[in-house]
């Protein structure tokens, strides 16, 4: 297995190119996300009932059909965010890679601005010929934080 410490951010305005290497298909992610572009995100997720996702706002989901929802509703929200992946390690082999790092931005709705601080994992699988996301972690250690911003994704 291959490791790389990565100290360029993924904003998701990289070149997508041909989402053959993991860095394209994070950006992809993040184009999909800080786009609020649902079809991206579904080409991005694999489709399959094995995807999971676990994070501060919508606990364990399981399957695309449970995953879906979480993003939909972050791009429904009537919010304004931007995120950014940083400060990451990327461990490749051959037909899965995973990402461990940290996420920054911030989520802003009805005047309350949060400068958000995510520790994030995703994962990985070639599928088809193509790197489809199986998994997400991500967790707020910041108590304050991760209340407010289940506060504000909420109303």
């Amino acid at each position: 297995m291959e490791t790389a410490v990565v100290s360029d951010p993924i904003t998701g305005e990289e070149d997508l190119g041909n989402l053959h290497q993991p860095e394209q298909a994070l950006a992809q992610f993040y184009r999909a996300l800080n786009r609020r572009n649902i079809d991206l995100m579904a080409q991005n997720w694999d489709s399959s009932s094995q995807a999971a996702m676990d994070n501060p706002l919508g606990g364990i989901k399981r399957g695309w059909r449970e995953i879906r929802p979480v993003y939909e509703r972050i791009f429904n929200g009537g919010s304004s965010y931007h995120f950014e992946f940083y400060d990451y390690t990327l461990h490749l082999a051959e037909n899965i890679f995973y990402a461990v790092g940290r996420e920054r931005g911030y989520y802003e709705k009805k005047g309350t601005r949060l400068e958000m601080k995510i520790r994030t994992t995703r994962v990985f699988r070639r599928i088809d010929g193509r790197w489809r996301q199986v998994h997400h972690h991500g967790s707020i250690e910041d108590p304050q934080l991760l209340a407010a911003y289940q506060r504000a994704v909420s109303s």
